[in-house]
């Protein structure tokens, strides 16, 4: 989910994992291990462990997707988000997201019938089902159904169908690039039930700001109702994301459930009803950016 790096990968020589961004900064991870290491149909797949707080971390093309020690900021952020918004989320789409964070977390909500997990990658889930447990805890779930196809496809020809979408993708590059369109956010819209929310990964406000103006412009042209939330992630870009919270008719901040959020809150790490409030207040200049 980082964009625009122009250094990054494994350095075997130095056990030092590197990511840096045309501005200049970043990241470097003190690296033991590569547990996993394969080129798949679109993309170079890896898990290494690490000689640090991190624990293991899956890069994709040698990008950071997720760590151990802090995939929560992430995770927790996506999900609950939206999932608090709508009064009773029984259908659920993860369109990305094969390392299974994400449907760990949606599955925390005891409204859930059925989550779709549609990601395009199968090598993706196999490994970190594999060497990430304790993130793709959930994949075996009953209630999760597991798609490896192209979610662009498989999004054109469903209505009516979900109650909320998360697009847990990679940035707007490789098999990630298909899912920032016009045409692919109008058909999640139509894939929406009457009062369904669609919560997209919008990139770092700080190191990716061409490309969340250009998001947004998008999502306005699609959605009535765009907004934008944010939290602080450790290991991504400048430590600080952003999501975007899309819907036909769902205000943001206009509905919580009592019962279910205080449930959710004793599970995780970082929500709670106080933060979950703070998320959609913005400084300056992200405001400008998004319109």
């Amino acid at each position: 989910m980082v964009k625009n790096v122009v250094l990054q990968g494994v350095d075997k020589e130095q056990n030092i994992y590197k990511e840096i961004t045309p501005g200049g900064y970043g990241i470097a991870i003190k690296t033991k291990d590569i547990l996993f290491s394969e080129q798949s149909d679109f993309q170079k797949v890896e898990i290494f462990d690490t000689d640090s707080d991190l624990g293991r971390v899956l890069t994709l093309d040698d990008l950071m997707m997720t760590t151990e020690g802090d995939e929560y900021h992430y995770h927790e952020m996506i999900v609950h988000i939206p999932m608090m918004h709508h009064k009773n989320p029984k259908t659920v789409l993860v369109i990305g997201g094969g390392d299974g964070g994400t449907v760990r977390e949606v599955l925390k909500h005891d409204t859930v019938e059925k989550v779709v997990l549609c990601e395009i990658d199968g090598m993706v889930i196999d490994a970190c089902k594999k060497y990430l447990p304790t993130i793709s805890c959930e994949l075996d779930n009953p209630k999760c159904e597991i798609l490896v196809e192209d979610a662009i496809e498989y999004i054109k020809d469903k209505n009516d169908m979900f109650d909320v979408i998360l697009i847990d993708s990679t940035d707007p590059m490789g098999p990630g690039e298909g899912l920032f369109t016009d045409e692919f956010y109008s058909n999640v819209k139509q894939s929406l039930k009457n009062g369904g929310i669609m919560v997209a990964q919008s990139e770092s406000p700080f190191a990716n700001k061409m490309e969340i103006k250009k998001m947004y412009e998008q999502l306005r042209r699609v959605f009535p109702i765009v907004s934008t939330y944010t939290s602080n992630i450790p290991t991504y870009p400048g430590g600080y994301w952003a999501w975007a919270f899309c819907s036909e008719s769902v205000k943001p901040l206009s509905y919580w459930d009592e019962r279910r959020g205080n449930d959710i809150t004793r599970t995780c790490k970082i929500y709670n009803r106080e933060y979950h409030n703070a998320r959609f207040a913005l400084p300056n200049y992200l405001k400008e950016l998004v319109g």
